[in-house]
């Protein structure tokens, strides 16, 4: 398998607009960490536009990202600021750094991921791990050069999982159920980086084990990368993936390498969130 890896500084193929943005969230992510020191990264500095906190190094690049695509006219839909209507058929939806609290700590997983969508219809999607300028670029109509694993099954499966929400039960359970059943399983606290791992065969999925945790910014992108390379993108309880300018709407996420996988998986985390989170039964004598 030839996986394709490039730098976020150029490349022809993509977008212009998806390089700027790249470029910029490359860029700044990497004069925030020498500028300043990890407990000023992670100070909350604003609450972002899905209602949880920004970190001063998310806003760092955030803003580095949106003032690089002024000159492209599009829309954005970004993590932080919310839907930026600029009056365009084409919109860019992206997450400007993913794994915010690893870039804080110093923790080299962190991903910028951002989807082209046209007249709201996903076409383009680029993903660039910003500790290491590694990319991966996918068209809806064009064949991309990596595949994944092709599991079919859970069992034996090298399994990525978001961190269990042991304050919720049923969470908690589904993510054990997961887990249980699984060969391994990590937590690497980056969904867009995870997403393109499992594009690429290097693990065979990922998902939120029923805690409604995934914003449409998580997820675009992977959306359009993973069914070009044989893989599946879908939400465990069925809820469509599609574009939507509200970003308190939200998704449990599931990118595995095939359907067959992602319907099992989806099965096992539903089943179990369920099964803990049900009224009990009345007793039979009552």
């Amino acid at each position: 398998m030839t996986t394709r890896t490039t730098t976020a500084a150029t490349d022809p193929a993509v977008h212009p607009a998806l390089t700027a943005a790249a470029r910029a969230a490359l860029d700044a992510y990497t004069a925030a960490r020498a500028a300043y020191d990890r407990t000023t990264l992670a100070e909350s500095v604003a609450t972002g536009a899905d209602g949880t906190p920004t970190m001063r190094i998310d806003r760092l690049v955030e803003d580095a990202v949106i003032d690089a695509l002024r000159p492209h006219g599009v829309n954005i839909l970004s993590e932080e600021s919310g839907w930026l209507d600029h009056g365009s058929a084409v919109s860019l939806v992206i997450d400007p750094l993913d794994g915010s609290a690893n870039g804080a700590a110093g923790v080299p997983l962190t991903a910028f991921a951002a989807a082209v969508a046209v007249d709201g219809e996903f076409t383009e999607a680029y993903t660039v791990w910003l500790d290491t300028g590694r990319a991966w670029w996918a068209h809806r109509e064009q064949p991309v050069p990596y595949r994944t694993s092709g599991r079919r099954e859970l069992s034996g499966a090298a399994l990525s999982l978001l961190r269990p929400h042991t304050a919720e039960p049923g969470p908690a359970a589904a993510w054990w159920a997961a887990a249980s059943r699984a060969a391994r399983v990590r937590i690497l606290s980056t969904t867009c980086l995870e997403a393109a791992l499992v594009a690429e065969g290097a693990t065979d999925a990922f998902a939120d084990a029923c805690s409604d945790t995934h914003r449409l910014v998580d997820l675009a992108a992977a959306a359009v990368m993973v069914p070009r390379a044989g893989g599946v993108v879908l939400d465990a309880r069925g809820r469509p993936l599609v574009f939507d300018t509200d970003l308190t709407r939200r998704w449990s996420g599931i990118v595995a390498a095939t359907p067959e996988l992602g319907a099992e998986l989806a099965g096992v985390l539903t089943t179990a969130a369920d099964a803990v989170s049900a009224p009990a039964a009345p007793d039979a004598g009552s």
